[in-house]
This record gives C-alpha cells, sequence and structure tokens, in this order.
C-alpha cells in the first residue's frame, strides 16, 4: 500500500467514511449528512464544499 509521507502531518489519507453532502437549493450552502442516522450534521457557512466528503447527487 503507498503511503503519502511525511507521517504525521495532520492531512486526511482518502474520502471520510460514513458521511455524504448535499446541496440545500434554498440557502446555496453544503450540508453534511450521517449515512448510517441519516441526520444533518454540518453546514459549511462560506458556501464551499465540504473537503473529502461524498456529494450526493440530487433527486429528481
Amino acid at each position: 500500500m503507498a503511503t503519502n509521507p511525511p507521517k504525521g502531518d495532520g492531512h486526511r489519507n482518502g474520502a471520510v467514511r460514513d458521511r455524504s453532502q448535499v446541496l440545500n437549493t434554498k440557502t446555496g450552502h453544503y450540508t453534511k449528512r450521517n449515512d448510517d442516522t441519516g441526520r444533518f450534521m454540518d453546514v459549511k457557512s462560506d458556501g464551499g464544499k465540504f473537503k473529502g466528503v461524498r456529494t450526493e447527487k440530487p433527486k429528481k
């Protein structure tokens, strides 16, 4: 398995598991959601996306 040196520098390797994000169309902010419970956890205040969190596709 490959490593991303230097070890212990505080960065994440890979995506965050058991979480996703979805765009709130009314506010234009991304909201982080727990995949296990379905509860909303956090809202990104600056209008960008969460780093390393899977983005859900909007349901039609």
